[in-house]
């Protein structure tokens, strides 16, 4: 039988670090110009999160966020699908950028 994975807890006001690696360890930016388009799109993605802290590295990334909404996991899905389609755009690529939870 598989296991499925814990459920992530969500609560308003929580502050919770996160981490996305790229898929296969590979990297989520080429260039300088991709670290830019990243934290363009973490500001556009709007879901009234307070981001403490970032740390962005060639092949994945560390965010502190605080969650007034318990929204923790749409923003991350909304964060890491916009971000792979202007990636795979950008680069004429297809497939997913960021590996699994």
């Amino acid at each position: 039988m598989e296991m499925s994975r814990p459920l992530r807890i969500e609560y308003a006001g929580a502050l919770m670090h996160v981490t996305s690696r790229g898929n296969e360890r590979k990297p989520i930016y080429r260039e300088d110009s991709d670290f830019q388009l990243f934290l363009d799109t973490l500001a556009s993605v709007w879901f009234n999160w307070v981001v403490h802290s970032f740390c962005l590295m060639t092949n994945h990334y560390h965010l502190v966020v605080e969650t007034p909404d318990a929204n923790l996991s749409a923003g991350m899905r909304q964060l890491n699908g916009v971000y792979t389609v202007r990636f795979n755009r950008k680069y004429g690529r297809v497939g997913d950028l960021f590996q699994g939870r």
